[in-house]
């Protein structure tokens, strides 16, 4: 059975999705499940190193678009030492570059305020942990949208 519901195309890259989370079990799963869907994943343990991989560093603002490097996807978890997932939304929405990126945030909390919250600053979807696979075939689908476009 092949899954490439991630790949706009057979010619196009796969898209690259960076994970988000200072649990290794939840970042491990989160990659196995996006790699099953025939995408590449960068992962990173906290918001200031997700910073860092796409760029928005102050010492480093540089563009991304150049490189093979260049995110389609972020998904991060909500609750993270130093920087919140919620912190690092409005970071990426607030950059030029990378406001256009689509922002998945994870939380093992139902809390309907923080989920509107991160609706309200831009994020395409707020997902409950532990991510399934359903979970994924919806963010694909955000992916492929922004893809087309």
């Amino acid at each position: 059975m092949m899954n490439s519901s991630c790949n706009v195309s057979s010619s196009s890259k796969p898209p690259h999705v960076l994970a988000v989370d200072d649990s290794i079990v939840d970042r491990k799963l989160v990659e196995t499940l996006l790699k099953n869907f025939s995408c590449k994943v960068t992962t990173a343990e906290n918001a200031m190193r997700a910073l860092e991989v796409l760029g928005l560093v102050d010492e480093q603002q540089k563009s991304l678009d150049s490189t093979d490097s260049k995110v389609n996807l972020v998904i991060t978890d909500y609750c993270m030492p130093g920087m919140t997932g919620y912190e690092l939304l409005k970071k990426i929405k607030e950059s030029s570059v990378m406001k256009e990126v689509p922002v998945v945030v994870m939380s093992s909390e139902n809390i309907p305020t923080r989920i509107n919250e991160c609706l309200q600053e831009g994020a395409k979807m707020f997902v409950l942990k532990p991510l399934k696979p359903s979970d994924v075939k919806k963010l694909t689908g955000h992916l492929m949208i922004e893809e087309s476009q």
